[in-house]
């Protein structure tokens, strides 16, 4: 009985060391907030309604194409994370997982993802979807060794569940769809330069060139910071302009942007990593408000 106890155990431990291993492999929890910017906008779409079946559809298919991206870029950057300290323990760098199975499990999560916005929204969507994983795994991922536009070529595909979301919702990529991209294109700048700010040493030894100029954290990085938070006010009430959405949601977005904006200005000042840190959960407050008041506040 004790040896059976002791078997069944065992065999629990290791299922659930493989499901936290592979929602690592696939960054569940950064996934969980990019798909929820998709179904924020698919439910933005002018005579979309709620409907909970469609949006567990949606919130699968971004889960699995996105989960499917970030699995090529770990299988990419396998011997970089063993140099940072943050990154070191996942599966393939610890040698928990092989690679043969990360490619696998890329391979069919991106494949069920596709299909699933395919059959269960429309192709445009879908293929938008293909573009974004092409775009993350294949371009931006080997570029941020190349030099800091990886950036502005990251931004694209981390933009693009706000069209893929319009796209299943209206099937068409019209300007309420880009609008929304552009809020989110934006905001991508202050968040990722603070990011690579508070881990400039951890990403230097990795060789990742992602801060603007010459690669240093310094006063010229966040005045970069402060241009894109600047842009995102008005980006920020171009939803209203193209009424889909109401007056509420504009003043918030306002608001907001000066909230984001003070967080870059303060890091222009202060030009260290606690400012730094300050901006990056500034970003997550701001994107947060902005799409919960975009959703409340829909036209």
């Amino acid at each position: 009985m004790l040896q059976e106890n002791s078997i069944k155990l065992s065999s629990s431990y290791a299922v659930a060391s493989k499901v936290k291993d592979y929602s690592q492999l696939m960054k569940f929890n950064l996934t969980f907030m990019v798909v929820f910017s998709s179904v924020v906008a698919y439910l933005l779409v002018p005579g979309v309604e709620f409907d909970l079946i469609k949006v567990l559809l949606l919130f699968a298919g971004g889960l699995l194409v996105s989960g499917s991206a970030n699995t090529i870029n770990q299988i990419w950057e396998k011997n970089t994370d063993k140099l940072m300290a943050r990154t070191a323990t996942r599966p393939l760098p610890s040698g928990r997982m092989s690679e043969t199975e990360a490619i696998i499990v890329a391979a069919v999560t991106g494949v069920a993802g596709f299909l699933i916005m395919g059959y269960c929204f429309n192709w445009l969507s879908a293929a938008l979807s293909l573009f974004s994983l092409v775009m993350y795994g294949f371009v931006y991922t080997p570029w941020k060794k190349w030099n800091s536009l990886a950036v502005l070529v990251g931004g694209i595909p981390g933009a693009m569940p706000l069209l893929i979301g319009w796209a299943a919702g209206a099937n068409n990529l019209s300007e309420g769809g880009w609008s929304l991209f552009a809020i989110q294109f934006l905001w991508q700048f202050p968040h990722f330069w603070a990011i690579a700010w508070i881990a400039h040493k951890d990403y230097t030894r990795a060789g990742f060139k992602l801060l603007p100029a010459n690669g240093e954290p310094n006063k010229f990085t966040a005045l970069q910071a402060v241009m894109y938070t600047l842009l995102l006010i008005p980006a920020g009430v171009a939803p209203y302009l193209l009424k889909i959405t109401g007056g509420i949601s504009a003043i918030v977005a306002i608001l907001a942007g000066l909230f984001f904006l003070y967080r870059a200005i303060n890091l222009y000042r202060k030009n260290d990593v606690p400012a730094a840190r300050k901006l990056m959960f500034g970003s997550y407050i701001y994107l947060t408000i902005v799409q919960l008041a975009q959703l409340l506040d829909k036209a």
